[in-house]
């Protein structure tokens, strides 16, 4: 690898746009060929996958890396989306293990700690790969934490702070709360990427995520279950 992970996602969404694409693919799905084929129907519409612990965990690493080899080969990045929360040793080690079976970055929960999220953004950036750091996310029941007031504040500027001082590459924000993505970027200038999920099924709208300062939306079962994806993504965008 020759660019940071920020970089390089940026250079596949000037290719292919800035959606990323979420397998989360059925559990009676083939998940690799399946994965596969969705990353070949789209490939000049997305700028990355993301797979979360439902599709990797029926995988070995093996066929977690001809995924993500594949997607390589095609330009895009490959994001594991398991929501890391452990301490530094365990981090350290299942990230290991990720960047070896390919994956460019993952996304972690930040109730880890300030410290522990600047201890895994550093070792993640000595590979030139990239952490996303949860903020925000899209489901209305997350709001009841993500919201909650912690010392006069709450939670979710919090997690904004430490996710700013961790020097992460990426913020998650949902879609379908624009009023807290205009608040992450006013705080955040262009410092950190907002990751908006919840684009489509959940409601969120991917303009106006765009609108209110998101850089990449997360779109899965839009996609997954459309009978056009390509042109199903391309309706996505302003």
């Amino acid at each position: 690898m020759t660019a940071a992970f920020r970089e390089r996602l940026a250079g596949a969404a000037r290719r292919g746009g800035p959606i990323i694409l979420a397998a989360d693919l059925p559990p009676d799905a083939d998940i690799g060929r399946d994965t596969v084929s969705m990353l070949d129907t789209l490939q000049d519409n997305i700028c990355a996958v993301k797979m979360n612990l439902q599709a990797l965990l029926p995988l070995g690493v093996g066929e977690i890396r001809r995924i993500t080899h594949h997607a390589a080969g095609l330009g895009l990045q490959c994001i594991a989306d398991i929501k890391l929360n452990d301490i530094g040793n365990t981090n350290a080690a299942v990230s290991r293990v990720l960047w070896g079976a390919g994956f460019d970055a993952l996304i972690a929960n930040p109730i880890m700690g300030p410290s522990a999220l600047s201890k895994l953004a550093g070792s993640a950036h000595q590979e030139e790969r990239g952490i996303i750091s949860l903020c925000h996310m899209s489901s209305h029941e997350g709001a009841v934490s993500y919201e909650m007031q912690v010392g006069g504040r709450a939670l979710y500027t919090k997690f904004l702070d430490w996710g700013l001082a961790a020097g992460v590459d990426g913020i998650v924000v949902g879609a379908t709360f624009p009023h807290i993505i205009s608040a992450c970027r006013r705080e955040a200038g262009g410092s950190v990427d907002i990751v908006s999920p919840g684009v489509g099924a959940q409601g969120g709208s991917a303009r106006e995520a765009f609108e209110r300062g998101s850089d990449y939306v997360i779109v899965g079962r839009s996609l997954l279950e459309s009978d056009d994806p390509a042109r199903t993504a391309r309706s996505l965008l302003p």
